[in-house]
């Protein structure tokens, strides 16, 4: 109590002492309150509010960056997927133009090869053909020669049966030689 009591004689001595009138604190106290409560109502509660909604803003503003930025490295991520598996794909397509370039290639000359066998094999029997032929014109000249021949050693003409016998007899004579 005793400090109380020497806290009330210091107030007094100050408020004596500077000339401070109760009534007039009193009212600009009052005055102070007004003041404040009118700059809190129409001044600081809208730049609070403002600050607020840019302060939501801001925040906003980060997490959409951050959703946009992981979007993004999803974005990356599938497109870098997406060219691998082209990548995967255009190499199959190519390995498998590739194999049926040389399937191709292989059935050509497989129908080349066969198309050759067959061009020999006309040509064969076109030779042989021709080596028939030449052959029977072959006899023929050489049976119409003996006959020829054989009339003027024998200095006669032969029939016609004479002739036949004896050109049959000049190609029995000749294959049987071959």
């Amino acid at each position: 109590m005793i400090a109380l009591a020497s806290l009330s004689d210091v107030t007094t001595g100050i408020v004596e002492k500077f000339g401070v009138d109760t009534p007039l604190l009193i009212a600009q106290a009052i005055n102070f309150v007004i003041v404040a409560f009118v700059i809190w109502q129409f001044a600081l509660k809208k730049i609070l509010l403002t600050i607020d909604e840019r302060e939501k803003k801001i925040a906003d503003s980060l997490k959409n960056a951050e959703k946009i930025k992981l979007e993004l490295e999803a974005t990356e991520k599938q497109q870098n997927e997406t060219l691998q598996e082209a990548s995967l794909e255009a190499k199959k397509t190519v390995a498998t133009a590739q194999e049926q370039a040389k399937s191709y290639i292989e059935a050509q000359k497989e129908e080349a090869r066969k198309q050759a066998e067959e061009i020999v094999e006309k040509a064969r029997s076109a030779m042989e053909l021709e080596r028939q032929r030449v052959l029977n014109d072959a006899r023929e000249e050489i049976a119409s020669l003996v006959i020829l021949t054989t009339s003027k050693v024998l200095q006669r003409e032969f029939g016609d049966e004479e002739k036949s016998r004896f050109s049959e007899s000049a190609a029995k004579e000749i294959s049987l030689s071959n």
